[in-house]
């Protein structure tokens, strides 16, 4: 297979963006529409999204089945599945408890767990400069969290949200990483995520039940912001990060998902009014030049 070029890479990469930043936003317009908090709730959210990813796929299977590839590929998907319900758990747990900036951007600090996890399985070893980029992108993330809980008085358990959404960067980060490998091994994208979303469907679906009302007496506008969920966060936002992530170094791809907070707290301050802070305001500007410092220094050769 002939690998696509550069801006091929980064403008579905962008697209993948660009849709998982509105899911922080369809997952508070579900919970002001259900009226719930807590891990209930978020169970529901993170199962259902899922499922139905899972079904749309569903002609996929076809194909995992007549793929010719080690079996190391398919435990690896699975294990990437498995990741990701841990991450959707945390994270959208953390949503009910924290503002939509802190929770955002706190999530996307995987790429600390993502460069030293690609150091030691891929011999990934960062240069000076991106790690410097890292630092700096970081330090933006802070200052971002720290803002917006001065600026949002209405979360009682700021530390519970955003302890949770640090836990959802950890496990997304070996997501990814499971991800890489599992593609290098042969498995295909269209087979990589049927796996990958179904394993995680499996998983998450007796939570529900078992935690919960299980999936029925809902208003009808929160299964509408569950199937926007699964089209857009979900279908276009991670098949589109997952198919990157094949061409591009993790670490780099969890840089540029370090804009995500970016667009959520956008649309949060649209949607919601959530205002942010001056100390959110300056937290973006770093993010976006740690960014870029950590990019162009990963096209200079060693």
């Amino acid at each position: 297979m002939r690998s696509p070029q550069l801006w091929q890479v980064s403008l579905i990469l962008t697209i993948g963006i660009l849709s998982v930043s509105s899911t922080a936003i369809f997952i508070r317009l579900a919970l002001q529409a259900s009226e719930k908090l807590g891990l209930e709730f978020s169970l529901f959210l993170a199962a259902s999204r899922l499922i139905i990813a899972s079904l749309v796929l569903l002609p996929a299977w076809q194909k995992v089945v007549t793929n010719k590839v080690t079996i190391k590929a398919y435990y690896y998907a699975i294990a990437a599945g498995f990741s990701l319900s841990l991450h959707f758990v945390c994270w959208i747990t953390s949503l009910s408890f924290t503002s939509i900036t802190a929770s955002t951007t706190l999530v996307t600090t995987n790429p600390i767990w993502v460069a030293i996890l690609s150091w030691f399985w891929f011999k990934e070893k960062p240069k000076k400069l991106t790690i410097l980029g890292i630092i700096i992108a970081l330090v933006g993330g802070i200052l971002i969290a720290w803002g917006s809980s001065d600026s949002n008085n209405s979360y009682s358990s700021p530390m519970l949200g955003n302890t949770l959404a640090l836990m959802g960067a950890f496990f997304v980060s070996f997501y990814l990483i499971f991800g890489k490998i599992a593609q290098q091994q042969g498995l295909k994208i269209s087979s990589y995520s049927v796996i990958v979303y179904t394993t995680a469907a499996m998983l998450l679906f007796p939570l529900p039940f078992i935690f919960g009302d299980g999936y029925t007496n809902y208003p009808n506008s929160v299964y509408l912001y569950v199937i926007l969920m699964a089209i857009f966060s979900q279908l276009i936002g991670h098949t589109s990060i997952n198919w990157s992530v094949r061409w591009l170094s993790p670490t780099l791809v969890t840089l540029a998902i370090l804009f995500e907070p970016i667009g959520a707290s956008f649309l949060g301050f649209v949607l919601f009014q959530e205002i942010p802070s001056i100390l959110v305001l300056i937290g973006a500007v770093i993010i976006l030049i740690g960014v870029i410092i950590a990019v162009i220094s990963s096209q200079v050769q060693s």
